[in-house]
């Protein structure tokens, strides 16, 4: 979950020439300078932030807390994802299916622990039943502080490792996680739920692999993972929670535009919590999991996860941003609705900036 887990950078697209990647962040920063204020006052608080050491003691401590979380700090966690699960659903009513009728519905929580935003669907949704999949905490996966119950079923696996969920099933005996791959599928055609999150982050005291961290492969490896099992298994209607960071960044664009073509779009940043960082959180309702563009984008996530996983050696992933839409066609057909949906993402986080200890000159 976000709450113990420390802000990440802006992925950078694998083997992707630093000159075509500044290009690109060029041309949507310039756009947003012209049709956005608040995203020009959080690119200079965040510019001050950056060129004052205090910002980077700020963070150093927060990231530290997250990665020795004990007990107390994990209910700390806990509570706070609580709260900005609850302000989620005040904002949009995302987390009430009852229209399944009691005991009808289904929750799936692709990162589950520490548990806030599925103890929160759960308590409201009467009866209704949950999968939960979470790292173990062996392998430096969060603690889990829900209170058991019969409606949920806790999984204590790395979604990352789904090999026949993902559509692979013949393993490479020389693989270096040959051994931790699952190659049976961990949902059924039968697991369809109302309900699905996704806000898990890689974790710093996870111990991987050296190929899952090259070119800032894991975060798409998780986030691949996390999106298609969830989309495969949403009912044809049902709601999906997304963490998201920077609406300007590419890949967080790339991933508004897509769901707006089969759902109704919204995002919600806490008012409360995590206010000083960039992220925030999609909440797509009536999704159309069957609409030829959700099937198609299952697809590329499938293949993004195998490509990153079994494609390791150097220059195998030059070809992954191949059929992505030009900047110039994405900010024509939907920069309008990015400066709409990022105004209340930018305010909050830039009125948060410019209160903290670390921004020079206050």
């Amino acid at each position: 979950m976000e709450a113990s887990t420390a802000e990440p950078a802006e992925p950078r697209e694998c083997r992707e020439s630093d000159q075509d990647w500044e290009s690109r962040g060029k041309l949507i920063h310039d756009y947003l300078e012209k049709n956005s204020p608040q995203f020009v006052k959080v690119r200079d608080l965040r510019k001050k932030g950056w060129e004052n050491p205090a910002g980077d003691t700020f963070f150093k401590k927060q990231r530290s807390a997250a990665d020795n979380a004990d007990n107390r700090v994990c209910q700390i966690f806990f509570k706070v994802m609580k709260k900005i699960a609850s302000e989620i659903h005040t904002a949009t009513g995302a987390f009430d299916i009852s229209r399944a009728g009691i005991g009808k519905g289904r929750i799936l929580d692709m990162c589950m622990a520490p548990g806030g935003f599925l103890d929160v669907a759960l308590d409201m949704n009467w009866k209704s039943r949950a999968i939960g999949f979470s790292l173990p905490h062996k392998e430096g996966g969060h603690k889990l502080c829900l209170q058991k119950t019969p409606y949920l079923d806790q999984r204590w696996v790395d979604i990352t490792m789904f090999a026949a969920d993902m559509g692979k099933t013949d393993i490479p005996s020389d693989h270096p996680d040959f051994s931790k791959f699952y190659t049976e599928c961990q949902l059924t055609a039968e697991d369809v739920f109302e309900l699905a999150f996704c806000d898990g982050q890689v974790l710093r005291t996870q111990d991987r692999s050296d190929y899952r961290d090259k070119h800032n492969s894991e975060s798409r490896r998780l986030a691949s993972a996390q999106l298609a099992l969830s989309l495969q298994h949403l009912r044809p209607g049902g709601t999906m929670i997304i963490l998201l960071h920077k609406p300007e960044a590419w890949r967080t664009i790339l991933q508004l535009r897509l769901f707006n073509k089969f759902s109704n779009i919204f995002v919600k940043k806490s008012c409360t919590s995590h206010k000083k960082r960039s992220s925030f959180y999609l909440i797509a309702t009536h999704v159309q999991s069957k609409h030829p563009a959700a099937i198609e984008a299952i697809a590329s996530w499938k293949k993004t996860w195998d490509d990153l996983t079994f494609s390791m050696e150097d220059g195998a992933s030059d070809t992954l941003s191949e059929e992505e839409p030009s900047v110039e066609e994405v900010l024509e057909d939907f920069g309008e609705q990015l400066v709409r949906l990022g105004r209340s993402v930018w305010h909050i986080q830039g009125q948060a900036l410019e209160k903290a200890p670390f921004i020079e000159g206050k």
